[in-house]
């Protein structure tokens, strides 16, 4: 079920001028891998195949979705921006960026316009043309009004998808997510009607709910978190999963359900 929703109005930089911001490497880098797995890979929806890098007064939002998952992140920065501006890097671009940051306190200055980024990493440099296109309305598809959730250390909800996903179907790579008074039952079935399941105990309350989803889009959220726990949110059978972190509530990812 990808999200199919209007772009947003974006920030434009009206003035055409050059926006300038430093930011230390760790913190940049650290920002971008919380999401970058999110892009789409050659999608004929071209401005989906990058990052949307958002500045807006003192902070510094990231998002990248494939029409099926969502990633959002989000940091305050040291100075107030001169411009407010949007750009999408291409995947490329990003991935390039993610190589050359270092986990140092060293700064890499961004130079932003409508049309190029230009990157310095110390005596690196790396400049961009940017996607000309219009990001979808990230504000729409994050959930805001969910009520059911639960919390899971984020090792164990990791290792029992893995192990019941050998048995998943290798086109569709579905999950199913049974949520109970207290347990989650985690199942997977392949066209030889083979079956794995596991059961987790949870703290839940909420009422029961049967979900599917792509388990290579839950594993892949949790391979790219350091956070010891996870908070699982929910609307009902028919929307998506909202992923977040009790350490950085700047931190989103949504993934939206299938039909298994």
């Amino acid at each position: 079920m990808p999200y199919r929703g209007k772009p947003r109005q974006q920030i434009r930089n009206a003035t055409g001028a050059i926006v300038k911001i430093s930011i230390p490497q760790k913190a940049f880098k650290s920002l971008l891998l919380l999401v970058q797995y999110a892009m789409a890979q050659q999608d004929i929806r071209y401005y989906l195949n990058g990052m949307l890098l958002v500045l807006d007064a003192d902070r510094l939002k990231v998002v990248a979705t494939d029409g099926h998952r969502l990633a959002y992140a989000s940091m305050q920065l040291a100075d107030k921006s001169t411009e407010p501006l949007e750009v999408i890097l291409p995947r490329k671009a990003v991935q390039e960026l993610v190589k050359l940051l270092g986990d140092t306190e060293d700064e890499v200055k961004l130079e932003l316009t409508a049309t190029q980024a230009k990157l310095q990493i110390q005596d690196v440099v790396l400049v961009s043309k940017v996607v000309d296109g219009k990001f979808p309305d990230y504000t729409r598809v994050i959930p805001t009004n969910y009520q059911k959730n639960f919390v899971i250390e984020r090792s164990i909800l990791q290792q029992a998808l893995q192990r019941v996903a050998i048995l998943s179907n290798e086109k569709f790579r579905g999950v199913r997510w049974v949520l109970t008074g207290g347990q989650l039952r985690i199942a997977c079935t392949n066209t030889e009607q083979e079956e794995a399941f596991e059961e987790i105990e949870i703290t839940y309350s909420g009422e029961a709910l049967d979900i599917g989803f792509n388990v290579t889009y839950l594993l892949d959220v949790l391979a790219n978190l350091a956070s010891e726990k996870v908070t699982c949110s929910f609307g009902d059978a028919n929307s998506s999963v909202l992923v977040t972190i009790i350490e950085d509530a700047n931190f989103k990812y949504v993934v939206m359900p299938m039909r298994i």
